[in-house]
Parts: structure tokens; sequence; C-alpha cells
């Protein structure tokens, strides 16, 4: 009956480890609603980063861009690239996108084998001209354009709309575009 009572209580625990794991990054903007309707073919192409939260992968990259072309099995394949003005090389990184959930703009994103990331796409235009992104959590955010600027009012929307779910805009990094 101890022994049982052991390894109930270590199960218990491990559940509770990966549990707490799985959710220790999650913060504020969880709940953030995704465009819907979302229409995949009109967000193919090339977007330019205007600004981002700055993580390890685009550190010290400058005129850096996203390109989304379909794939023959229907993902999505990404090329992100920037250059790096600190060892002046470009950087390339290739993924594949797949919906979360049909015709939302709910993605998950890999760029490493089997793991993917949230890519959530909160906010855009009508024409499908700029893009509001948020990532698995507030410290992952992108504001996107098909053009190396975009307008000072659709800049300022997003920012607001990420402030509003918790999002630190004073870390936002602006890119330089050549």
């Amino acid at each position: 009956m101890q022994r049982k009572k052991i390894l109930l209580t270590a199960g218990a625990v491990g559940v509770s480890s990966l549990a707490y794991l799985a959710l220790k990054n999650r913060k504020k903007g969880d709940d953030v609603t995704v465009v819907t309707p979302f229409d995949t073919m009109r967000y193919l192409g090339r977007w330019y980063e205007i600004a981002r939260l700055d993580f390890r992968h685009e550190k010290n990259l400058d005129n850096t861009t996203a390109h989304y072309s379909l794939n023959k099995d229907n993902s999505i394949k990404v090329v992100n690239q920037g250059w790096n003005y600190v060892k002046q090389e470009w950087e390339v990184a290739e993924g594949k996108a797949k919906p979360r959930k049909k015709n939302t703009g709910a993605l998950k994103v890999s760029f490493w084998g089997p793991f993917y990331d949230e890519y959530n796409v909160v906010e855009i235009t009508n024409d499908y001209q700029y893009a509001l992104v948020f990532g698995k959590n507030t410290d992952y955010m992108w504001i996107l354009s098909r053009e190396k600027t975009m307008p000072e009012i659709v800049r300022q929307y997003f920012v607001l709309k990420a402030q509003s779910f918790g999002y630190n805009t004073d870390k936002l990094v602006w890119p330089e575009h050549d």
C-alpha cells in the first residue's frame, strides 16, 4: 500500500511539473482573438518587419523580411531573412507553417523539425497590406507591412492594440530597411 501511495504521489508531482512547464510562459496576451475569416492565399508573399519584440534569433537584424509561399502539401513555406549588422552577413531561416484552426489567423510555425510555436494574426487591414502578429505569449510580437514603411496611424493602432493585451511596446525594435 505504501509503495502505491509513493507511485501515485510521484506521478502527481510529474504531471504537475509538466503542467507548470507548459504554462509558465503564458502571460496576459494568451486570450487573443485571431483574424476570422483569414485568407491564407492573400497572406502569401513578402512582408517587411516594421517592428518586433527582439529575441535571440532576430538579434541585431535589419532589413528583416518574411516570405510565405505554398508548399505542395498545402502547408506554408516560411523564409525569414535579415541583415546582421554586427556580423555583416545575411541570416536566413526556413520553416513551415500550418493552420491551427481552419479559415483563421491561428497558425503554427516550425523552424526546428517537429516543434511548432503559435503564430497568431490578430489584426490585418482589409487589403492585406499591414498585419499585427502575436506569438505564444507576450514575449513575441511583430508588426508587418507589404512595404518597407507603414502609415503612422496604422502603426499607432497596432501598438495600442498590443499594449491592450499586455505587450511591453517600449521594448519594440524598429529595424531599418534600405
